[in-house]
C-alpha cells in the first residue's frame, strides 16, 4: 500500500477475518466503538519490529535486514580482497626482506675481507719499507770509492777486484728490488683501500635496504592483522545479519502463508455470501412469478413478464475520496520471497482525517481492527450489473457509519487514518465481486 507517494504492500494484503454468527469479525462487536486506532497501531508496530512494507516498494524490516546483510557481505568482499592484498604484499617484503639481508651479510663480509686486506697490505707496506731502507742503506755503503781503493792497497788480485764491483753490482741490484717491491705493495695497498671504500658503500647501502624492508614489514604486519582482525569483526556481523534477514524471511513466509490461507477462507465465505445472496433474489422472483401466473389465470390472460429484484447498480461505484491513486491493484513479484504477491485493492492518497464517502448505496455488514488492514469497514451493495458487490475500506483512523446501518451514495462513512500494516496516511480500497477480489477500477 502506499500513501504520500510510497506504497506499502501489505504481506499478501491477506484477511484476517473471524467469522462468527454469520459475521466477518467476531471482535469487536457489530455495534461497540472501535478501539483507539493510536495504541493498536502502537501495539502492532512493536509486534511486528516496526516492518512497514514490502521490500519491492518500501523499506521494511526484512527489506532492511536483507540490504544490511548484503551490505555486509560486500562489505566482506572488499576487506578480504585488501586483506588477500597486503597479505602479498607483505610476502613480497618478507623476500625483499630476506635478499636485502643476504645482500648485508655478503657486503659485511666483503668489508671484513676488505679491512683484512688493507691491514695485512699496511703491514706489508712497513715490512717492504724497511727492506728497502736497509737495502738502500747497504747499497750506499757498498757503493763508497774507498772500496774500490782498498782492494787495490791491500794488493789484491785481479780477481779480487773483480769480484768487489760484482758484489757491488749486486747491492746496487737489491736496492732496485727493494724499492719495486715497495712500490708494488704500495700499489696493492691502494687498490685494498679502494675495494675497501666500495665494500663500505656497499655495506651500507645493504643497511639501508635492509632497514627499509625491515620498516615495510612492520608496517604490512600491522596492515594484515588490521584487516584480518576487521575481515573476522564482518564476518561475525554478517553472520548475525544473515540469522536476522533469515528469521524475518521465515516470519514473513509464515505470515503470507497463514494470511492467504486465511484470504482464501473468507474468499469463500464471501463467495457463499453471494450465492445465497442471487438465491435469494431467484427465490423472490419465483414467488413474484408464481403471483403474476396466478393473477394471470384468474383474470383470464397471459402472465406478464417479472423482472428481477431492483439493481442497484446506478452508475457503478463512484471514488471513495475524489484524490489520486499512489498505488494500483495487481501482482508483485516478492524479491526475496520469489513469490507473486497480490496487492488486492487501489491505494487513494490523503491526509489522515479525510472524509470517506461509500461507493455506492449499501448495508455496512462488518467494520472491525485487524492488524494488517487496520480499522476496516465492509458494505454490501447488493447486486450490481447482475453481480455482488462488496466494497471495503482500510486504514480508517476512525469510522462513522455503524454496522447494519443502510448508507446511501457519497455519504461519509469514516476517516482516513494509517492504523495496521500501513506507513502513512491513506485508504485502501477493495472490492469484491460475487465473493472475489477484483480490480476496483473496473467498477469506478
Amino acid at each position: 500500500m502506499r500513501s504520500q507517494g510510497r506504497q506499502t504492500v501489505v504481506a499478501a494484503c491477506c484477511l484476517v477475518l473471524s467469522l462468527s454468527a454469520g459475521v466477518l469479525a467476531a471482535v469487536p462487536s457489530a455495534q461497540a466503538d472501535p478501539p483507539d486506532p493510536a495504541q493498536k497501531k502502537k501495539e502492532l508496530d512493536t509486534k511486528i519490529g516496526k516492518s512497514k512494507a514490502e521490500l519491492a516498494e518500501a523499506a521494511d524490516q526484512l527489506g532492511s535486514a536483507v540490504a544490511a546483510y548484503t551490505d555486509a557481505d560486500a562489505k566482506l568482499k572488499v576487506v578480504e580482497v585488501r586483506y588477500a592484498a597486503a597479505q602479498g604484499r607483505l610476502a613480497a617484503a618478507k623476500a625483499a626482506d630476506a635478499v636485502a639481508a643476504g645482500k648485508l651479510a655478503a657486503a659485511e663480509r666483503s668489508l671484513r675481507d676488505a679491512v683484512s686486506e688493507v691491514e695485512a697490505g699496511q703491514q706489508q707496506i712497513v715490512e717492504k719499507r724497511a727492506a728497502a731502507g736497509k737495502a738502500v742503506r747497504s747499497a750506499y755503503q757498498q757503493q763508497n770509492s774507498l772500496v774500490g781503493l782498498s782492494i787495490a792497497l791491500q794488493g789484491a788480485a785481479p780477481t779480487d777486484v773483480a769480484t768487489g764491483l760484482q758484489v757491488q753490482r749486486n747491492v746496487f741490484g737489491i736496492q732496485s728490488n727493494a724499492i719495486t717491491n715497495l712500490n708494488n705493495a704500495q700499489a696493492q695497498l691502494a687498490s685494498k683501500q679502494a675495494k675497501l671504500t666500495a665494500a663500505e658503500q656497499s655495506a651500507a647501502a645493504a643497511r639501508a635496504e635492509a632497514a627499509r624492508t625491515v620498516k615495510q614489514v612492520t608496517e604490512l604486519t600491522k596492515q594484515v592483522a588490521a584487516d584480518k582482525a576487521e575481515a573476522q569483526a564482518v564476518t561475525t556481523q554478517k553472520q548475525i545479519l544473515y540469522k536476522r534477514a533469515e528469521r524475518e524471511k521465515i516470519s514473513e513466509q509464515t505470515e503470507y502463508n497463514s494470511l492467504l490461507a486465511e484470504r482464501n477462507r473468507v474468499e469463500q465465505i464471501l463467495i457463499a455470501r453471494a450465492r445465497a445472496e442471487k438465491a435469494a433474489a431467484a427465490r423472490r422472483k419465483a414467488a413474484r412469478e408464481k403471483a403474476e401466473r396466478d393473477k394471470a389465470r384468474r383474470e383470464g390472460r397471459p402472465p406478464r413478464p417479472v423482472p428481477n429484484d431492483p439493481d442497484n447498480g446506478d452508475g457503478g461505484l463512484s471514488k471513495p475520496i475524489d484524490t489520486y491513486i499512489t498505488s494500483p491493484f495487481g501482482m508483485r513479484f516478492h524479491p526475496i520471497l520469489h513469490v507473486w504477491k497480490l496487492h488486492d485493492g487501489t491505494d487513494f492518497g490523503a491526509g489522515c482525517g479525510t472524509p470517506i464517502r461509500a461507493a455506492a448505496s449499501g448495508r455496512v455488514t462488518d467494520k472491525y481492527y485487524n492488524g494488517g488492514y487496520g480499522n476496516r469497514l465492509f458494505i454490501s451493495h447488493g447486486v450490481i450489473d447482475g453481480s455482488s458487490i462488496t466494497t471495503v475500506y482500510n486504514h480508517l483512523s476512525r469510522y462513522k457509519a455503524r454496522v447494519g446501518e443502510h448508507v446511501t451514495r457519497g455519504e461519509i462513512i469514516g476517516y482516513v487514518g494509517t492504523t495496521g500494516y500501513s506507513t502513512g496516511c491513506h485508504l485502501h480500497f477493495m472490492v469484491y465481486q460475487d465473493g472475489r477480489l477484483v480490480n476496483p477500477m473496473k467498477w469506478l
